[in-house]
């Protein structure tokens, strides 16, 4: 039977909208799990995509502004998938990136 990495929990809530990835954020604070760490970072990432998408949608393309959403959406479910499966690789070159320009959220 395969065992779940600490902080497995804490990537899941990760994932529940925003607020989820501030509460996560602050559970892991002092515990520093490492699976928690790389799946907030890449919420964050994909949130900042979500903001990218609204905001191309109402000020500079509608239909740009749209796949953008729909690729964040889908990136999101693909991550929600990979943190249940206990994988810490979820999105091509973007959890990379990622995990290089979020180190505050360390």
């Amino acid at each position: 039977m395969k065992t779940n990495p600490p902080g497995k929990k804490i990537a899941l809530i990760a994932y529940i909208t925003f607020i989820g990835m501030i509460v996560a954020y602050y559970m892991n604070r002092d515990k520093n799990f490492e699976f928690a760490h790389w799946h907030l970072k890449n919420m964050f990432g994909l949130f900042l995509l979500l903001i990218i998408s609204q905001v191309t949608q109402a000020y500079i393309n509608m239909e740009i502004g749209e796949v953008l959403w729909v690729l964040a959406f889908v990136l999101w479910i693909f991550s929600i998938i990979m943190a249940s499966l206990n994988i810490k690789r979820a999105i091509p070159f973007f959890s990379e990136k990622f995990q290089h320009w979020f180190r505050f959220l360390d």
